[in-house]
């Protein structure tokens, strides 16, 4: 994978979920591809000075979300890119329940739906999925 993540290690989201979230970006952002490997989980946690239990634990979630597949042999691969069509239903489902607490959070904070639309659309467009 060519991307650099970059990780908050004093921040509150735990390791695991800040990696698979920056491999989930980087696939939304065309950065990494079908196909392309991910570092090893024990060259990601010496890169990182972390165990390499907590790689293991974001690549595992990554699998049950079949973004990525881990083969013995190649290691961990992308498995779906930005441009493989339309997503199976339960994971629209699932999308759409944490959608509704962010949305929810969204409207608690005071923003307005235009904001909220005028963000997504911004964040949308730097994915390249803005159309």
């Amino acid at each position: 994978m060519s991307v650099h993540l970059i990780l908050d290690l004093d921040s509150e989201v735990p390791i695991y979920q800040q990696i698979r979230d920056r491999i989930v970006e980087a696939i939304a952002a065309r950065q990494a591809k079908e196909g392309d490997p991910l570092p090893s989980t024990r060259q990601l946690a010496a890169d990182f000075g972390i165990n390499f239990h907590t790689v293991n634990k974001a690549y595992d979630l990554l699998r049950q979300q079949g973004v990525i597949r881990i083969n013995r042999k190649s290691g961990a691969v992308v498995r779906r890119d930005a441009d493989s069509g339309p997503p199976e239903a339960p994971f629209a489902e699932e999308w759409e329940e944490r959608m509704r607490v962010l949305l929810a959070e969204a409207t608690v904070h005071g923003l307005d739906r235009e904001d909220v639309l005028r963000r997504c659309a911004a964040l949308l467009d730097g994915f390249g999925s803005g159309t």
